[in-house]
């Protein structure tokens, strides 16, 4: 049976009909379409400063794909080797095509800052809906957070690896100069977010043309200045020195390398209460945000892998960062390595600028759903700003609490990183199991937005879920082999203990106050408290199922 389309209000008007008159639905296949237009009615408190160009801008240089990959390559060339940052990159392209699809087409049913949050209440099944929607809303907040942290730790001590670079003989380096720096890298961050607020739609588009005249300026000394690396090398060799026995495993490892180049993609969506005509600008943004980064990111390994000359010596720089030593192999130049450097550190300064706005925004809408405790406070928006800057202090306080981790080990820190990749894809493949089980099983009408997968939502999805498991699995074991306390990967502990914590809170907290984005509809079935007197975005066109009652 053909879907029809309707918008938002003539989708609340076909619920509200369907209604009784005690606001209870009077046949349950209404369910959805109820639950749908109670999260896009809620009230828009937030300024909308963002159009298609700025939205591009912001969720591609959040994403900050070749530049990440860049500065972090190295764990893809000791487990799988070239191979895996050619293929492997290859394969995680399409994975993270697969899974930005699956996102943007939730995005475009619901496009509120919640994201994972509100799409796991929305299709999950109603029994379970406000549990699950719970452990998603605490895992993506805590996620994006750690994501925010490893950006902004990444530019701090890549500003820390140049100064090793020109005063190696002087300089000693410790810990605590990077979190220093790392403190620094935060103020400056939450600064702009809040007193640049106007202009900052102009600074993501600004981002957006450096992150594509950087990547030319980095790669045309490297391919011109750089010793060549044979073509062997780069499409024929495989490395297994992370010590694990099978290869197999090795490669899968050093995969990650190439997915944490494109993991944040659900960046876009948490600013979705900010974008007009957001049901359409940010799905289109995610998929072509992954598209050019793709392009950029393949571009960079192969010139990466070609330029690198001696492997050994890239992989023992003491700035920590091959790249810094590749760059400065390079040119012979200390100049020329400062300002290719200082292009990476300007780029994930700009990543990390855009990822605190994202996780405030989603802070901020957890908060106004009861998620979080003192939910009044942290919900409220600023009204000489136009936006939640309580929730950005509050993320920024917890950004800079993580970098005390730093001080007594790098190793734990790193879990944080490795945490941030487990997290989101965790509350990726959540909404997108709901999603797929309403699509096969029939009865399960889903409310699809303006922009949809059609025909191929079922392949997309299960390639969605395949691939996310598969990332999840291999990111909870360690780099090397055998594992001792120092190389330990404590992403999966970290991870359990999270979860844990989120039960308790479940127990003495959520489920005494937290009934989910949409509780009129699912904690007492009152539809009518839940739509009526509210405004929903007219432009919204959402697929449905006809009226057969």
């Amino acid at each position: 049976m053909r879907a029809i389309r309707l918008t938002s209000d003539q989708l609340r008007q076909r619920v509200l009909s369907n209604t009784g008159a005690d606001g209870r639905l009077r046949n349950e296949a209404f369910d959805l379409d109820a639950r749908t237009v109670a999260i896009l009615s809620k009230r828009h408190q937030i300024s909308k400063n963002f159009g298609f160009t700025s939205m591009l801008s912001f969720s591609t240089t959040v994403l900050v794909s070749w530049e990440a990959f860049a500065v972090t390559f190295q764990g893809g060339l000791i487990n799988g080797g070239p191979s895996t940052l050619v293929y492997g990159l290859i394969f995680s392209f399409f994975g993270s095509l697969a899974t930005a699809a699956s996102l943007a087409e939730m995005a475009s049913i619901s496009p509120t800052s919640g994201g994972q949050y509100h799409w796991v209440a929305l299709l999950a099944p109603s029994r379970y809906a406000i549990l699950f929607s719970w452990f998603a809303g605490w895992i993506t907040a805590f996620m994006r957070i750690a994501v925010t942290a490893s950006v902004a730790f990444l530019a701090a001590t890549m500003i820390q690896g140049l100064v090793i670079l020109n005063y190696a003989d002087t300089y000693e380096p410790q810990q605590w100069h990077g979190t220093l720096m790392y403190w620094a890298v935060t103020l400056v961050i939450v600064l702009i977010n809040i007193f640049g607020i106007r202009i900052f739609p102009y600074l993501e588009t600004l981002a957006l043309i450096l992150h594509v005249i950087f990547f030319f300026c980095i790669l045309v000394p490297l391919v011109h200045l750089a010793p060549r690396s044979s073509t062997e090398f780069v499409f024929r060799s495989f490395a297994n020195n992370g010590g694990w026995n099978s290869d197999g495993v090795s490669w899968c490892i050093g995969l990650l390398t190439s997915t944490y180049a494109f993991s944040g993609v659900d960046g876009a969506s948490h600013m979705a209460e900010e974008v007009d005509n957001a049901a359409v600008v940010v799905p289109r943004t995610m998929i072509w945000s992954i598209i050019v980064s793709g392009i950029l990111c393949f571009g960079m390994s192969i010139a990466i892998l070609f330029s690198i000359g001696d492997v050994t010596a890239a992989l023992d720089t003491p700035t920590g960062f091959p790249i810094i030593e590749i760059f400065f192999n390079a040119t012979k130049s200390y100049a020329a390595t400062n300002a290719m450097v200082s292009a990476l550190i300007i780029s994930i300064f700009f990543s990390a600028l855009g990822l605190l706005a994202s996780a405030s925004r989603l802070i901020w809408a957890f908060a106004r759903d009861d998620g979080l405790p003192f939910p009044r406070y942290f919900s409220h928006v600023d009204s000489r700003f136009g936006i939640p800057v309580r929730a950005i202090l509050w993320s920024a306080f917890i950004i800079m609490i993580l970098g005390l981790i730093n001080l007594g080990s790098t190793t734990a820190f790193n879990a944080m990183v490795s945490l941030a990749l487990l997290g989101q894809y965790t509350t990726y493949v959540l909404p997108t199991i709901f999603i797929l089980v309403r699509r096969v099983y029939p009865g399960k009408n889903i409310p699809f937005g303006p922009w949809g997968l059609g025909k191929w939502g079922v392949p997309i999805n299960i390639f969605t879920i395949a691939f996310s498991f598969l990332t999840i699995g291999f990111n909870v074991l360690p780099p090397y082999f055998p594992v001792t306390a120092a190389n330990m990967n404590y992403a999966g502990v970290v991870f359990g203990a999270a979860l844990i914590i989120c039960a308790i809170l479940w127990y003495f907290m959520g489920q005494k106050h937290y009934a989910g984005p949409i509780k009129e509809v699912m904690e007492n079935g009152n539809v009518q408290s839940a739509l009526l007197n509210r405004e929903v975005e007219p432009s919204n066109k959402h697929g449905v199922e006809p009226d057969t009652a």
